[in-house]
C-alpha cells in the first residue's frame, strides 16, 4: 500500500515533502476492492458457520435458533468498513501534509511526470524520487466474458449484490478459497475449476491436503481439477451460465457446466499500461515492471532508471498488500540515504478461511529442492492444535503447524499453519526469519498459558537441532 509509504516518507528525520497521484479513490485495491471488504464478508461467514453448527453450539451448552442473514446488511457491513478505513487514511494523509493529486499519472522522463484526466493535457511536476505503486486488476483469461452480474470478478463479488444457489469458482488460490468460505456459509453450492492437478496448488502439499479435508470435503463443494474453462458465457434470456471445460494438457473437450453464476478467481494482473514507461525506455515483463532487489526500476538495457522505484503488485515480486508496504518502507530508507534490502522470504501470507491458513518461507518441496542444490539436510517438525488447551477450550482442535528447518544450524526455512487464528500466529515465525533467529535461540521464548501461541512454542521445542545455545550469559535479576 503506497499510503503507508507516503506516511513513512513524511515521518523521516528529514520530513520529505510527499505527494500521491490517485486516479480513483484513496486506499487502492486492498482498502476498496480487496483485503478490507473481503475480511468483513469473512467475519460474517465465520459467525454464520458457528451459529449453523448445532453440534458445535451444543458442546458449549448453548441453544441457538436457526440462523439467517440479511444480504444487504452483510453487503453494507463490507462497504461501510471500506469507507471507514478509506476516510481514516485520507484524514491521516492530510494531517501529515501529504498532497493528494487527483488524476492519472504519466512519466515524462527522469524525475518528471504529469497528472490529469489523461490524454495530451495534464499538469507537469518534478520530483527528486518517484515511486510507482499502481497495483493490479483481476486477471480474466481469454474466452471468458465478464458481465458483472452472472460472470464476475472479485471486484463484483465483494459488493454481494446477490447470493447464487450454485456458483462456479475458477481458481482455487487465496481468492477462490476465501469466497468459497463466504458463499457456502450463506447457502450457495460451489464448484471449483482448477487448471492444475490438485486444489490449492500454492500451499505446502501436506497443509493443502488437510485444508481440503476440512474446508472442501464436508461442505457443499465439488471440484474439477486438471481442466481449463476455455469459454464462459453469461446467463441470458433465461439460460444459465455455461462453462466449457477442456483438458489442461491435451486441450480436448471434457465437460460443459451450467451454473447460476461464475466467479473468476484466476489471480491478478499488474496495472502498468499508460504510465509512460516508454519515455524512460522501460519494457514490462509479462506486464510487470522490472526492478532490482532494492525496488529500483531497470530499463530495457539493464540499467537503473535514476531515482525511480516500483513497489507492490506492479513489480510482481510478491502480490500482497503488506508486501507492498514492506517494499515501500525499504524504498523510504533508500531515499533517506540509507541502504536496505528486504528479505521477501520473511513476508508471511494468509488465507482467511475458517479455519485459517498461513505460511512464511519455503514449502517442504521447495526446501528439499534448495537443500539438494546447496548440499544440506532438511528436517520437519509438526504440532497439532488438538494438544493445545486454548484450541480445545474453543472446540477448535482441528489444525496443524509445520516447521521446515536445517538441523545442522537451526535455520528456519519455512513455517505453515492450518487452524484457529493461523493468520495471527504466523508472525512469530516471520519475525524469526526476518531477524535471523535460529531455533536453538527462539525455543527459550516464554509463551503465556493457555494461548494459541503455545502451538508455535511446542513446534520450535520439538525440533531436533544439532547445535546448542544458551538464552543469556547472566540471567537478568527481577
Amino acid at each position: 500500500m503506497f499510503i503507508n509509504t507516503a506516511m513513512f516518507l513524511v515521518r523521516t528525520p528529514n520530513g520529505l515533502k510527499t505527494a500521491i497521484i490517485e486516479g480513483d479513490v484513496v486506499g487502492g485495491t486492498c482498502v476498496n476492492r480487496g483485503c478490507v471488504p473481503s475480511k468483513a464478508l469473512l467475519a460474517v461467514s465465520g459467525r454464520m458457520r458457528e451459529l449453523q453448527n448445532e453440534h458445535h453450539m451444543k458442546s458449549f451448552g448453548l441453544q441457538v435458533a436457526a440462523a439467517g442473514y440479511d444480504r444487504q446488511g452483510v453487503a453494507d457491513h463490507a462497504n461501510n468498513l471500506a469507507s471507514k478505513i478509506r476516510s481514516n487514511l485520507t484524514n491521516s494523509l492530510k494531517a501529515l501534509g501529504v498532497d493528494i493529486l487527483t488524476g492519472v499519472g504519466t512519466i515524462l522522463g527522469p524525475q518528471t511526470l504529469k497528472y490529469g484526466k489523461g490524454g495530451s493535457g495534464g499538469t507537469a511536476i518534478t520530483a527528486k524520487d518517484i515511486i510507482i505503486a499502481t497495483g493490479s486488476v483481476p486477471l480474466v483469461p481469454k474466452g471468458i466474458e465478464v458481465d458483472g452480474k452472472s460472470v464476475i470478478t472479485s471486484d463484483h463479488a465483494l459488493k454481494l449484490e446477490y447470493v447464487p444457489d450454485w456458483i462456479a469458482i475458477v481458481g482455487s488460490g487465496y481468492i477462490g478459497l476465501e469466497f468459497s468460505d463466504v458463499y457456502t456459509a450463506l447457502g450457495s453450492e460451489v464448484t471449483f475449476i482448477e487448471a492444475l492437478d490438485q486444489l490449492m496448488p500454492g500451499f505446502d502439499p501436506e497443509i493443502g491436503k488437510l485444508a481440503q479435508r476440512v474446508l472442501i470435503n464436508p461442505r457443499k463443494i465439488d471440484y474439477h481439477t486438471g481442466v481449463f474453462a476455455s469459454k464462459i458465457t453469461p446467463a441470458k434470456d433465461g439460460k444459465p451460465v455455461q462453462i466449457e471445460l477442456i483438458d489442461a494438457k491435451t486441450k480436448e473437450p471434457k465437460d460443459v457446466l451450467e451454473v447460476d453464476a461464475a466467479l473468476i478467481a484466476t489471480g491478478r494482473a499488474p496495472f502498468t499500461q499508460g504510465l509512460g514507461l516508454e519515455n524512460i525506455n522501460v519494457q514490462t515483463q509479462r506486464g510487470f515492471i522490472p526492478v532490482d532487489e532494492r525496488m529500483r526500476v531497470i530499463d530495457a538495457n539493464g540499467k537503473l532508471v535514476p531515482r525511480l522505484y516500483c513497489i507492490g503488485d506492479a513489480n510482481g515480486k510478491m502480490m500482497l498488500a503488506h508486501a507492498a508496504s514492506a517494499q515501500g518502507i525499504s524504498v523510504v530508507e533508500q531515499v533517506s540515504g540509507k541502504d536496505h534490502v528486504l528479505n521477501h522470504l520473511s513476508i508471511p501470507a494468509a488465507c482467511f478461511t475458517h479455519p485459517e491458513i498461513s505460511m512464511v518461507g519455503l514449502t517442504e518441496p521447495q526446501a528439499r529442492e534448495k537443500a539438494e542444490k546447496e548440499g544440506f539436510e532438511v528436517s520437519v517438525a509438526k504440532t497439532s492444535f488438538k494438544a493445545n488447551t486454548k484450541a480445545l477450550a474453543e472446540n477448535e482442535g482441528e489444525g496443524l503447524a509445520k516447521l521446515i528447518y536445517r538441523p545442522d544450524n537451526g535455520e528456519i526455512l519455512g513455517v505453515h499453519i492450518f487452524g484457529l487464528h493461523a493468520a495471527d500466529l504466523i508472525h512469530e515465525a516471520s519475525n524469526a526469519i526476518a531477524m535471523g533467529t535460529r531455533i536453538q535461540e527462539i525455543k527459550f521464548a516464554v509463551h503465556a498459558h493457555p494461548t494459541l501461541s503455545e502451538v508455535l512454542d511446542e513446534l520450535f521445542k520439538s525440533a531436533k537441532v544439532k547445535v546448542t545455545s544458551s538464552p543469556v550469559a547472566e540471567p537478568v535479576s527481577v
